[in-house]
């Protein structure tokens, strides 16, 4: 058994949009301008808020999913990503107790239990007084095992509103109240259908990142913050030495990663474990980049492609490019937003726009989520991605369907769980291309990356 010594703490809230995000990136500024090398995490398969961490800290974020990744792949992933930092903060999402499972294992809390770690529980003060202290008492008693450690009140309309909310759940909960953050229109990060608006389409986000460091410095007791860190015991865990640095092997494939402000949803972890596997990673930019470098395969992330149709259709160059060395063979991995630029076209905000043509339908979008949450996928067909009969897991979070033209498609996955393209199933193929709306995570998908590089080998030697 390993120890890693690693001050930590995690933020929570009762419920979402209480401001965790907020604090949390005033915490992580604050500190990290103060010297410490904050490594920020993010519970649940959220791509955005661990754009705000890096910005806060200065430093790659990582995301930590029970339900994704499995325990062991959290602790792996929370040790390899914490152990050259001074401090660790993790954002949880949603409420402190929500979760997949009935007995928690999968929520913040489950996490908090996991990583030994305790909780700062920032509370949306609004419309209540001594409610407050209740409200900190049920989420003590729903999980005894957890150590909420510390409660920010947010939202307070005076001095003498954040007085009576301190008062009883000091006196009932017997837990610190350590800040009382008045309500501040500027430190809100403007919402879109698919959550939080990203760093590169915030303006302002780094004016941003400094006036939440100010107020949560000016309103917050952060010696008592910075103590909070400290209360975590050595963590305990097995496996991934603390000590033990990562050797990238030699490069065997140039890998093509659209990342741009029309795809910027990839995990760290995801493009890691394709560097493990021998793979140089060439950035391209899909609005701006008019052909393709030389690469030997290509990886469509996540984003937002429909805020950005009318300059992605414009770049017919690189479609055609793209087109042509997937006709001939070459390995595309697309998920969600590279799913959309590989369709025929997108109609968005009344406008139809032509995109790449190489997946045979539409895409259209609706006011209401196609699909949102979990899936669990069973695969259908054996193809050079995924073995016929093994099963993953996913998430999706989608706005678009196809409104024309899947019907005959190829597919990778059954849907045990989730919409996926059609509501049956999920991961269209063509030649060596995968298609879908699933974002599978590396480390819960440890085959993937292997399987994606030596795909881009074989189709290499045989060019």
């Amino acid at each position: 058994m390993d120890r890693l010594r690693l001050p930590r703490l995690m933020v929570s809230a009762p419920h979402k949009s209480s401001g965790k995000t907020t604090v949390t990136l005033g915490i992580a500024a604050h500190f990290a301008s103060n010297g410490e090398r904050v490594s920020c995490f993010k519970k649940g398969p959220d791509y955005i808020d661990p754009m705000w961490h890096r910005l806060a800290s200065g430093r790659e974020s990582c995301n930590l999913d029970p339900w994704l990744m499995g325990s062991d792949g959290c602790m792996d992933s929370f040790v390899r990503a914490g152990r050259d930092g001074t401090l660790a903060l993790i954002e949880g999402n949603h409420g402190l107790h929500d979760g997949m499972s009935i007995d928690g294992s999968d929520s913040s809390a489950g996490l908090a239990l996991l990583l030994q770690t305790t909780v700062l529980l920032v509370i949306d003060s609004r419309k209540m007084n001594r409610t407050a202290a209740a409200i900190v008492m049920g989420m003590q008693a729903m999980q005894p095992q957890v150590t909420i450690a510390g409660v920010i009140l947010n939202q307070v309309s005076s001095p003498r509103h954040a007085e009576k909310q301190k008062l009883a759940i000091e006196t009932f909960c017997r837990v610190p109240v350590v800040g009382a953050i008045p309500a501040e229109k500027r430190l809100v990060i403007a919402e879109r259908h698919l959550g939080l608006t990203t760093v590169g389409e915030t303006a302002g986000a780094a004016a941003f990142i400094r006036d939440a460091a100010e107020l949560v410095s000016l309103y917050c007791d952060m010696q008592a913050i910075r103590s909070l860190f400290d209360s975590a015991l050595p963590l305990a865990f097995e496996g991934h030495s603390p000590a033990r640095p990562v050797t990238l092997p030699e490069k065997r494939v140039r890998i093509g990663v659209f990342r741009d402000a029309a795809f910027c949803f990839y995990y760290p972890e995801n493009l890691r474990a394709l560097e493990e596997h021998g793979a140089e990673l060439l950035f391209i930019d899909s609005m701006q980049d008019r052909s393709l470098p030389d690469v030997d395969g290509l990886y469509l992330g996540g984003g937002f492609p429909e805020s950005f149709f009318s300059g992605l259709s414009a770049n017919r160059s690189l479609m055609r490019d793209v087109k042509e060395l997937v006709d001939g063979d070459m390995p595309l991995y697309a998920e969600c937003g590279g799913l959309i630029w590989l369709s025929r076209s997108g109609t968005y905000g009344g406008k139809t726009y032509s995109l790449a043509g190489i997946l045979p339908f539409d895409i259209g979008f609706q006011p209401r989520p196609a699909g949102h949450g979990y899936l669990q996928m069973r695969s259908c067909s054996e193809s050079p991605w995924f073995e016929k009969g093994v099963e993953a897991r996913a998430h999706e979070f989608h706005y678009s369907t196809p409104i024309e033209g899947a019907a005959g498609c190829r597919w990778q996955f059954d849907l045990m769980r989730g919409q996926g393209v059609t509501g049956r199933h999920d991961g269209v193929l063509y030649r060596n291309l995968f298609a879908s709306y699933a974002h599978l995570h590396a480390v819960g998908n440890p085959l993937w990356a292997k399987r994606f590089t030596d795909l881009c080998a074989a189709w290499k030697k045989g060019r």
